[in-house]
C-alpha cells in the first residue's frame, strides 16, 4: 500500500511541476511501484506460533487484550501482562484462552514487576523461545500545557516511554536469541501536533526515537523492530481518561481561572469527546497490522493506521513545512472560538 501512495504523491507533484509531461511521469510512477513491489516480494512468513512465545503488555483491555486472544488462537504461548490480573479483562483471557495463555501482573512503571515477569517468562518458555515483545501498555490524557504540571508529563512518559524501555532492555537478550520481533504501539500524535495533546505527544515522540535507534542496533542481530501508529481509536479502547469540565475547572488556581474561562473549558471538553466518538469503533485494523509485523518475513518499520480520507495527509505530514501543518488548526472553528474566548 505504501509504494502505491508514494507513487500517487510523486505523480501529483510531477503533474504540478511538469504539466504536459504527465504521460512520462505516469510511466515512471508505474515503474516505481512495480520495482517497489518486486523488492518487497514476500517470502514465507509464520503460519502459526507453535513453540514460540510472545510477551504483550497492557492486556487488561484494548489492543493488548484482543492481540493476546488472537495470538493464543494461532498457537503462540502468550504472556499477557496485565495491570490488574484479578480484573475482568485478565480473567476473560484466562477463561477464554487455552492453557498456553499465561496472565501475569505487570505494571510497566515498576522495576520489580518487570524483573518478576522475566523470571516467569524464562521459567515457562516453549522450545523455540521468546519470539516477540509487544510494548502496548499506555495511558492517555488531554489538556492544554498550562492546565498541566510537570508531574502530569512525567506520569505520561513513565508509562508510555520509560515503561517500554523498562520492559525492552531485560527481554532483548531472549528476543535476540530467537531472531524475533519487537513492537511498539505509538500514535499519530508522535508526529502530528495537536491542541490539548502535549504530554501524550511528548511520550510517543520519545517512544519512536527509542524504537528507531533500537531498530538500527538490532538489525545486525536479525531482530525486526516495528512501530504501530494508530489514529483515532479512542472509542475502540479504554485508553481515554474521562473527566468533566468541572473536574478540570476545579483543578485551576485563580490565575488560570482568569486566563481560561469556564465556557471555554466546557467547549474544549465537548470538542474532545466528539472527536473521539467519531473514530474507529473496533480494533481490527490495528490487530491486523500487529499480526503482519509479527509474522511477515519483511515487516514494515512503521504501520500508519488511519481512515482512507486521512491517509494521504498523514503520510505527507512529516515532510510538510511546519507552517502548513500548523495551518490545519487555523481552519478549525474551535481554533477561532478559542482565541475569542481566552481572557474573556
Amino acid at each position: 500500500m505504501k509504494p502505491v501512495l508514494l507513487g500517487m504523491t510523486f505523480l501529483l507533484v510531477s503533474y504540478i511541476c511538469l504539466g504536459d509531461h504527465i504521460c512520462t511521469c505516469f510511466a515512471l510512477v508505474v515503474c516505481f511501484v512495480l520495482l517497489a513491489n518486486a523488492v518487497r516480494q514476500p517470502g514465507k512468513g509464520l503460519s502459526d506460533g507453535v513453540g514460540r512465545a510472545v510477551l504483550v503488555t497492557g492486556c487488561d483491555s484494548g489492543f493488548g487484550h484482543h492481540l493476546a486472544k488472537k495470538l493464543d488462537s494461532m498457537g503462540f504461548t502468550v504472556f499477557a501482562g496485565c495491570l490488574c490480573p484479578e480484573g475482568p479483562g485478565a480473567q476473560r483471557l484466562v477463561e477464554e484462552g487455552s492453557d498456553r495463555m499465561k496472565v501475569l501482573q505487570l505494571d510497566v512503571t515498576k522495576d520489580e514487576h518487570v524483573s518478576l515477569a522475566k523470571d516467569f517468562v524464562e521459567a515457562n518458555l516453549p522450545k523455540k523461545g521468546l519470539y516477540a515483545v509487544v510494548n502496548n501498555a499506555g495511558i492517555s490524557d488531554w489538556g492544554e500545557t498550562e492546565w498541566s504540571s510537570a508531574e502530569d508529563f512525567q506520569k505520561m512518559a513513565d508509562v508510555n516511554l520509560f515503561g517500554a524501555i523498562r520492559v525492552t532492555i531485560p527481554f532483548l537478550s531472549l528476543v535476540r536469541a530467537s531472531k524475533g520481533r519487537m513492537l511498539y504501539v505509538s500514535s499519530i500524535f508522535s508526529f502530528f501536533n495537536c491542541l490539548n495533546m502535549g504530554a501524550y505527544s511528548v511520550s510517543k515522540r520519545g517512544l519512536e526515537a527509542f524504537a528507531d535507534c533500537l531498530r538500527a542496533e538490532m538489525d545486525s542481530f536479525g531482530v525486526k523492530v516495528s512501530i504501530i501508529q494508530p489514529g483515532n481509536f479512542g472509542g475502540a479502547t479504554n485508553i481515554l481518561h474521562k473527566k468533566t469540565p468541572q473536574d478540570i475547572w476545579d483543578g485551576f488556581d485563580d490565575v488560570r481561572k482568569l486566563k481560561f474561562n469556564q465556557k471555554y473549558v466546557e467547549m474544549a471538553c465537548g470538542y474532545f469527546e466528539s472527536v473521539c466518538a467519531s473514530g474507529f469503533k473496533d480494533c481490527t485494523l490495528v490487530i491486523n497490522a500487529m499480526l503482519h509485523a509479527l509474522t511477515a518475513p519483511r515487516p514494515q518499520s512503521r504501520y500508519l493506521i488511519v481512515s482512507w480520507t486521512d491517509m494521504m495527509f498523514f503520510y505527507l505530514c512529516p515532510f510538510l513545512p511546519t507552517y502548513v501543518t500548523d495551518s490545519v488548526f487555523q481552519m478549525s472553528p474551535m481554533y477561532h472560538r478559542r482565541k475569542a474566548m481566552l481572557y474573556s
